[in-house]
């Protein structure tokens, strides 16, 4: 297979009777961002949970770096490289906020929970928290527990969690949702500079987001890839527009 960071070929997903994807061909180049939009009920989903290992496709198949992945779970696509944030909070509420991202961590590292007791000798590891937690803007509330933070601030930690790992591709679902114009503007900032060197799939309705910080920008449209293009290619589609832009 190519040289694709992450790449889906003839990927169908049924249920039932119901063909929720359709074929769908999609090939990311290594270190691009790609934000993959479409209306509700497209399969957008659908699609994150087969690429996220989730959910095995009824057909077709997914190779990651070259590897063909079909049919793998989440832990065994994150250690080859692949890691996955969710549109709902997936937090642990009652530790701190630098202890969520200790625990990301320590599975990126393949570090079991028995060492938890060790934590403080895992220089490594609390390297890397500390220098997340500066990137994320929430140094000053690392003893925090996660559940007292601001909307806005979870969201950022939860990008944390994804990104205080060494994966190599990266899919966020809904990064900026719920969230202010500045604090979305932040969320971009933050998002353009941590995954620099990365491969980025990003589900985001925010269309002002797509745009900025898309290289290029994948249309899912009743389970079939309508268009895949440039963010200005994109706009200008007749097909896309009708489809998904309302015009």
């Amino acid at each position: 297979m190519s040289a694709a960071a992450l790449q889906l070929v003839g990927v169908a997903q049924r249920f039932g009777a119901t063909e929720v994807l359709r074929g769908v061909d999609l090939a990311l180049r290594p270190g691009e961002r790609v934000a993959l939009i479409g209306p509700n009920g497209a399969g957008k989903s659908t699609l994150f949970d087969v690429l996220s290992g989730r959910r095995p496709p009824s057909a077709g198949d997914v190779w990651l770096h070259g590897e063909r992945v079909t049919g793998l779970g989440p832990q065994a696509l994150h250690r080859r490289g692949l890691a996955r944030s969710f549109q709902v909070s997936r937090l642990f509420g009652r530790l701190s906020v630098a202890d969520n991202l200790r625990c990301a961590a320590l599975h990126a590292a393949g570090i079991g929970p028995n060492v938890w007791q060790r934590l403080r000798r895992l220089t490594g590891v609390n390297a890397r928290v500390a220098v997340m937690l500066a990137e994320l803007g929430l140094d000053a509330q690392r003893d925090r527990p996660a559940h007292a933070l601001s909307y806005a601030e979870q969201r950022r930690l939860e990008l944390g969690l994804v990104l205080v790992s060494d994966a190599r591709v990266l899919l966020l679902d809904e990064p900026t949702a719920g969230m202010s114009r500045s604090e979305t503007a932040h969320t971009v900032a933050l998002l353009r500079r941590l995954s620099a060197g990365r491969t980025l799939l990003m589900v985001e309705h925010d269309m002002s987001v797509v745009f900025d910080l898309a290289d290029r920008v994948a249309v899912l449209d009743q389970g079939r890839i309508l268009a895949f293009d440039t963010p200005a290619a994109v706009r200008a589609d007749p097909a896309v527009r009708r489809a998904y832009l309302g015009q």
